[in-house]
C-alpha cells in the first residue's frame, strides 16, 4: 500500500508540474464525477490523486468532505455532491462552490465510502495541494504538518515543493520535513545521517521526539548521531527552559507589581495594612466585566478598545470606594494597626458578599481584545501577547506613578508626611487630606491592576485574595513606601518562584519564599530600600 501511495503522490506531482494554470472547472468536475463510477478503495484513491494532480485549490472542498465521510452520490442521475445532514434529509452543497444545489431523503443518496488506509491518501493528497498553496502561511502549515507525521511518500512532492519555492524561510521548513520523511524510508544510511543533521539544527522538542523515534530500531551509525543530536538539542533546550522561566518569572512579576504598587503607597505613607487591598483589585476587574457587556450588547464594533475604555472608569470606581472607606472607617483608627487590620478585613468581606450579591459567586467572562490575543516564539522561548501587554502597562504605571511622586506637588507632600507628618503638618500640609487622597490613590492602581488581571485570571468574588499576601511580601522583601523597592522585589519574587515551581511545587514554593523572606527581613527589617526620614526611622 505504501508503494502504491507513493506511485500515485509521484503521478500527482509530475502531473501538477507539467499544469501550469490548472485545469477547468468542466475538467474538475469530469473528474469528481467518476467518484461515482469508482469500484473499491483504490479506484476511489486514483480519482483523489487525479484530483489533486489538477494542483487547483477548488477540490480541497470535496477532498476534505471524502475524507469526513461526507461524499455522496444521488442515485437518480449519479451526480456527487457534498452532503450535510438536517434531521431526516441531507442537504447536498456543490461539491466545487460549497453553494446549495438541493435536498434529499438518505434513502435517494448514497455515502462513498472510505476506510483508514484512503484517509491517508486523502490527507497526503491534500497536503502535497497545499504544499503549492500562494499563501505562505498555507505552505507553513502544511510542512509543518508533514515534519510531525513524516511519511516516505511525502519524499517526492516535497521535493518539488523545494525546487519551486522561493522564500527562504519557507524552504528551510520543507526541508526539514523531507528530512524527517527520510529519516522514516528505507533511503542509504548517508542520507538519513544528513538528515539527522538537518533536524539537530532544528533544535526544538519536535525534533527531539522524532530523533527519539528513530534512535530505538536504527543501525549503529545512525543510532549514534541521533544520539549525539538528542544530547546537543537537550542541552541547548536547558537553556531555552532556564529563560522560559526567567520569562514567565517577569510576567508574574509583573503581575505582582500591579497588585502590590498601590499597596506599597498607603502602606508606606499611612502605615496603615489594608486587607480590602484585593478587593479593590476585584472591584477593577467586574469593572472590566461590565463594560464588556455593555460593549457586547450594543457597541460591538468597540470591543478592541473595551479594556481603554475600563481602564479610566476602573479607577474612579475603585478610587471613589477607597476614598469612602478611607473616610469612613480608617480615619478614625490610625495609630491602631489591629483594630485597622481587623476593620479592612471585614470591610473586604463586606465588599465580596456585594459582588456575590450582584454577579454571583460564579466566575464571570471577560474576553481577550484581539490585539492581546495569541502567541509567538523568540527562539524556544513561548510569549503570549497578553502577558506581554501586562509587563508593558506595569511598567508604564509604574513610570506614571514615579514621576507623579517625585515631580508633582502632591508628590512632594506625600513624601513630606512619609519622611515627617507632624513637620509636614506645621508646615501647613493638610495631611487628612493626603491621606485620603493616598488611599483613593492606591486603591484606583489597584483598579487599573484588576483590569489587567481580568486577561489572564478568573473574575470572581474570590480574586483578590490570591493576590493580598503577595502583594504584601513584595512591599516588606522591597521596602515599606519605595516604588524602586516594589519594583525589584515584585520582579525578584517572580522569577524566584517560578525556579522554584519546578522542584518544590506551587504551594511549596510559596511557603521556601515566604521563609526566605523571613530570613531577609531579620538581617534587614527596612527591606531592601529603606526608606529616609525622622519618623521613619523613629
Amino acid at each position: 500500500m505504501n508503494l502504491f501511495r507513493a506511485i500515485g503522490l509521484t503521478l500527482l506531482v509530475l502531473l501538477a508540474t507539467l499544469s501550469s494554470s490548472g485545469a477547468s472547472e468542466a475538467d474538475l468536475r469530469g473528474i469528481i464525477a467518476k467518484f461515482a463510477t469508482a469500484k473499491g478503495f483504490s479506484e476511489t484513491g486514483a480519482v483523489v490523486h487525479e484530483l489533486a494532480a489538477t494542483g487547483d485549490p477548488a477540490v480541497e472542498r470535496p477532498l476534505a468532505a471524502l475524507a469526513d465521510g461526507n461524499l455522496y452520490i444521488r442515485k437518480a442521475d449519479s451526480l456527487v455532491f457534498v452532503g450535510k445532514e438536517t434531521g431526516d434529509g441531507v442537504e447536498l452543497l456543490d461539491p466545487l462552490s460549497g453553494e446549495k444545489s438541493a435536498d434529499a431523503a438518505k434513502d435517494d443518496i448514497t455515502k462513498i465510502k472510505v476506510n483508514n488506509t484512503l484517509r491517508r491518501v486523502i490527507r497526503d493528497a491534500l497536503g502535497t495541494l497545499t504544499l503549492g498553496a500562494k499563501d505562505p502561511a498555507v505552505r507553513i502549515a502544511a510542512a509543518d504538518t508533514m515534519f510531525k507525521t513524516p511519511d516516505a511518500a511525502n519524499i517526492e512532492p516535497l521535493d518539488t515543493a523545494i525546487a519551486n519555492e522561493t522564500l527562504a524561510s519557507v524552504k528551510a521548513l520543507l526541508e526539514q520535513a523531507r528530512a524527517a520523511s527520510v529519516l522514516v524510508s528505507d533511503r542509504p544510511d548517508a542520507d538519513k545521517l544528513a538528515a539527522i543533521a538537518l533536524i539537530g539544527a532544528r533544535g526544538d522538542r519536535d525534533a527531539v521526539s522524532l530523533l527519539t523515534s528513530v534512535e530505538a530500531n536504527a543501525p549503529d551509525a545512525v543510532r549514534e548521531a541521533a544520539t549525539a543530536a538528542i544530547r546537543n538539542i537537550n542541552s541547548t533546550l536547558a537553556f531555552w527552559d532556564a529563560g522560559q522561566n526567567i520569562w514567565y518569572g517577569i510576567s508574574l512579576g509583573s503581575v505582582l507589581l500591579l497588585a502590590a504598587i498601590g499597596l506599597a503607597i498607603t502602606f508606606g505613607v499611612m502605615g496603615v495594612i489594608n486587607m480590602a487591598h484585593g478587593e479593590m483589585v476585584m472591584l477593577g476587574a467586574y469593572t472590566t466585566f461590565v463594560v464588556q457587556q455593555v460593549i457586547r450588547t450594543s457597541f460591538p464594533g468597540l470591543f478592541d478598545w473595551s479594556l481603554v475604555i475600563a481602564l479610566p472608569l476602573a479607577f474612579l470606581v475603585a478610587a471613589l470606594v477607597g476614598l469612602a472607606i478611607e473616610r469612613g472607617v480608617i480615619r478614625f483608627l490610625y495609630g491602631r494597626p489591629l483594630e485597622t487590620l481587623l476593620a479592612t478585613w471585614g470591610v473586604s468581606l463586606i465588599l465580596q458578599q456585594a459582588v456575590r450579591s450582584i454577579f454571583g459567586p460564579t466566575n464571570q467572562e471577560v474576553g481577550n481584545p484581539s490585539w492581546m490575543s495569541g502567541s509567538f516564539n523568540v527562539g524556544q522561548l513561548a510569549i503570549t501577547w497578553n502577558r506581554l501587554w501586562i509587563l508593558v502597562f506595569a511598567l508604564s504605571v509604574f513610570a506614571v506613578l514615579l514621576y507623579v511622586m517625585k515631580r508633582t506637588p502632591w508628590g512632594l507632600q506625600m513624601r513630606a508626611v512619609t519622611a515627617n507628618r507632624r513637620m509636614a503638618a506645621s508646615m501647613g500640609i493638610r495631611t487628612p487630606w493626603v491621606d485620603a487622597l493616598t488611599f483613593a490613590l492606591g486603591s484606583g492602581i489597584a483598579g487599573i491592576a484588576g483590569v489587567a488581571l481580568s486577561q489572564i485570571d478568573n473574575v470572581s468574588p474570590n480574586l483578590g485574595r490570591g493576590y493580598i499576601i503577595d502583594s504584601f511580601m513584595v512591599v516588606v522583601f522591597g521596602g515599606v513606601g519605595n516604588l524602586w523597592g516594589t519594583l525589584v522585589g515584585a520582579f525578584s519574587l517572580g522569577i524566584v518562584n517560578k525556579f522554584l515551581e519546578p522542584y518544590a511545587g506551587a504551594v511549596l514554593g510559596k511557603i521556601v519564599v515566604l521563609v526566605l523572606i523571613i530570613l531577609f527581613i531579620q538581617k534587614r527589617p527596612r527591606g531592601l530600600f529603606a526608606l529616609k526620614g525622622r519618623a521613619v526611622e523613629a
